[in-house]
């Protein structure tokens, strides 16, 4: 039942037209769901009611007409395409200010890049970890398909293999990728340097023009002033130098930022700080602030919110403090197009918020770097700490213990170490030789690359869904996925092969819309039963006839 509004604050009067008001929650709960119209709550015989069109007086001093019913609460329309930054939306060919980010090895893969991108949002390929040949056929796939729907690729940072870095950029300036993610970037580097300034020059007008754009996703306040600062000056001069870009492409670089648009990225799946979300926007958004008074740049810097974006509270979170637009991962992941096994999905839908930890990364295991992966129903985070207490033990694999070395070769491997190193030197000789020669020279750098093969192959047997190794799965994957699990626990996403990218997307923006309404309402002093307050999982057909079928 409604509760009695008797003694509700009066904000104005509605008068009818040819339609007369509703009341019931039913009547609310159509009226709220049709988030392109506006809404007007009116005070019936004491009962909360729905007014349809009319006319509306505000104020509580004017006077009441003939036929007028006091209005408790105005809300006005908000369809999802008008959350976030409309620059944002602007400049990349959006509809909708949402991204579905680059997971690595294929992950996001081309089929689901294709359907953001369709949907009017944006898909960035996880070209990370993945081959050139492989990358260039992503390529391809993309430009023949896409014709003018927004898409781009990831560009991760390889402080292990500058030279792969490098090659990549170069394949996206020589195929024509204009939009990269930049991802676990600790500082900048002459490739993503090269990427943002090759190409750069002015119109006639004498308005710069930079072809190459960038979304840094970052986690820290000194990485994101990097990226929203002008090209390092030395950088630049090594550039040119190198013959890689034009005196007169530097000359112009330090009128533009490094990125166009930068993610804060919060406790996530993959490279992360753990970081808070309520904390870290705020705080890249007052950075944002002070770095575009400090250079004076012509376009605006957007910033977005990645990390734990799951539900329609987290999306509306995120848009209320700013952000503009959201950034998902882990979800996606659980989604039918994403480039995993299914096996993964199903462990996926299965993992609460606490199912997840923190485990030593494959491309940056020397370093101590970890990543966020799931740990309910596979030993991957307990085997990879494991191998990196040995490599920090050890300064070669020879010096460990014989117990603990059979145990990694019956167990971690399935072979013998040497064994394990043919394979290991087979695949460096052909995407990076100079590890061979220094593992060669070096004992110990020779065991890290191993421990390395081991945590690299752990997430293809996951993709892949080898039934033998699933053990050792390795799934990137944050906290997110709990409270997804827990939204959707009971309805048609709940189930693996329902989660589709569009879906979930469309079902987070469109839970965006109605729970900003909802507290619009809240804040006027209405008080809605729980039922009306939470916004559950819709089908896209269902979203969709909501949205253009009411329209205003």
């Amino acid at each position: 039942m409604l509760t009695s509004i008797q003694n509700q604050k009066i904000s104005g009067w509605w008068t009818q037209n040819d339609l007369l008001p509703e009341t019931g929650n039913q009547a609310v709960k159509s009226a709220l769901f049709q988030v392109a119209r506006p809404l007007f709550l009116i005070n019936i015989n004491g009962q909360l009611g729905v007014g349809i069109d009319g006319t509306t007086l505000f104020g509580n001093s004017v006077s009441a007409e003939s036929g007028s019913y006091p209005l408790c609460a105005y809300i006005p329309p908000l369809h999802p395409k008008d959350l976030g930054s409309h620059h944002f939306k602007k400049a990349h060919n959006l509809i909708y200010p949402y991204i579905a980010g680059a997971m690595a090895n294929g992950i996001t893969s081309v089929e689901m890049v294709q359907e953001m991108g369709r949907a009017g949002m944006l898909g960035f390929f996880g070209a990370a970890g993945l081959s050139l040949e492989k990358i260039e056929a992503a390529i391809d796939k993309l430009q023949d398909s896409m014709s003018d729907h927004p898409f781009g690729f990831n560009l991760i940072h390889s402080p292990n293999e500058p030279e792969n870095e490098m090659a990549v950029v170069q394949l996206y300036l020589k195929r024509g990728i204009r939009l990269v993610s930049a991802a676990a970037y600790m500082r900048l580097t002459l490739p993503i340097v090269y990427y943002r300034v090759r190409g750069i020059h002015t119109d006639t007008n004498g308005h710069i023009i930079c072809p190459n754009k960038i979304i840094a996703k970052v986690s820290r306040v000194e990485v994101a002033r990097k990226f929203f600062s002008p090209p390092p000056e030395r950088m630049l001069a090594q550039l040119v130098d190198m013959n890689l870009i034009t005196p007169e492409e530097s000359a112009l670089a330090p009128h533009i930022p490094m990125a166009d648009d930068l993610t804060a990225e919060a406790d996530s799946g993959g490279h992360t700080d753990n970081q808070s979300a309520l904390s870290l926007l705020p705080t890249m958004l007052a950075l944002r602030d002070e770095m575009a008074e400090t250079y004076k740049f012509k376009t605006p810097l957007c910033v977005g919110l990645g990390g734990g974006i799951a539900t329609p509270w987290s999306a509306t979170a995120a848009y209320a403090m700013g952000a503009a637009y959201v950034l998902t991962g882990t979800v996606n992941q659980a989604c039918v197009e994403s480039g995993t096994s299914d096996t993964v999905r199903s462990m996926l839908a299965e993992a609460d918020q606490a199912d997840v930890t923190m485990a030593p990364a494959a491309d940056m295991f020397q370093m101590g770097v970890k990543v966020q992966v799931l740990k309910r129903g596979t030993m991957f985070p307990i085997r990879a700490s494991k191998l990196y207490e040995l490599y920090t033990r050890h300064d070669s694999y020879e010096n460990i213990p014989e117990k603990e070395r059979s145990n990694l070769e019956k167990n971690f491997f399935k072979c013998s170490f040497d064994a394990e190193w043919e394979q290991t030197k087979h695949f460096f000789l052909k995407n990076d030789p100079s590890q061979v020669d220094r593992a060669e020279a070096d004992p110990r750098h020779k065991m890290a690359l191993v421990f390395r093969s081991y945590l690299g192959q752990s997430s293809n047997w996951a993709t892949s869904g080898d039934p033998s190794r699933k053990i050792d799965y390795q799934v990137w994957c944050g906290p997110a996925i709990g409270a997804f699990n827990e939204w959707t626990k009971g309805t048609f996403l709940e189930k693996p092969k329902n989660r589709r990218v569009a879906t979930v997307a469309m079902n987070l923006l469109m839970g965006a819309s109605y729970m900003t309404r909802i507290n619009w309402i809240h804040n006027q002093g209405v008080e809605l039963p729980a039922e009306l307050s939470r916004f559950a999982p819709m089908e896209l057909s269902q979203i969709m006839r909501f949205l253009f079928e009411h329209e205003s």
